[in-house]
């Protein structure tokens, strides 16, 4: 129902809209071309009065038809111009992009420009560890569990267990 109403409010102002472009058209032409008085004019006078308005449908015409001229030459150029733009597009492909590795000094000198000596070592400032000592810590001495089954068996022996990892940490 309301699609149906906007439908018919749009199809009379279209319709309002047409009547008064018609009204401006016909005030522009009375404007512009008042009506000729032909009556009470010579055979002569009515032939010099046609004369003049020929040629100045004839300068009309003519501007017309080069106004049309530079309107298809300008749609050839521009179908032209368009159908090079599609070739150019198919010719070259756009190549891949690579990774490029750069490191934090390149990237602060052309950042700051090469006014600024800024060294950003960024390994300096870690922890550096040593392999020794991680070695020492793997390797630790695997003896035979059979051994000290009997020895730390009970309460005295998980003791002795915790003192001995108390002593390792310290």
């Amino acid at each position: 129902m309301l699609k149906s109403l906007m439908v018919a409010r749009a199809k009379e102002e279209l319709e309002q809209e047409m009547v008064e472009k018609e009204e401006q058209k016909e005030k522009y032409l009375e404007e512009k071309a008042p009506p000729i008085q032909t009556s009470g004019l010579s055979l002569a006078e009515l032939r010099t009065l046609c004369e003049e308005l020929h040629a100045k449908i004839d300068v009309v015409d003519e501007e017309r038809y080069d106004i049309e001229a530079k309107v298809l030459h300008n749609t050839r150029e521009i179908k032209d111009l368009n159908i090079k733009v599609l070739d150019l597009r198919g010719k070259f492909k756009r190549p891949n992009l690579r990774r490029v590795r750069v490191s934090a000094d390149a990237i602060l000198c052309s950042l700051l420009g090469s006014k600024h000596k800024v060294s950003l070592d960024l390994r300096a400032n870690l922890k550096s560890v040593k392999k020794e000592d991680t070695e020492k810590e793997k390797t630790v001495e695997v003896s035979d569990w059979r051994k000290n089954v009997e020895a730390m068996s009970g309460m005295e022996g998980r003791k002795k267990m915790f003192d001995a990892a108390k002593g390792q940490n310290q």
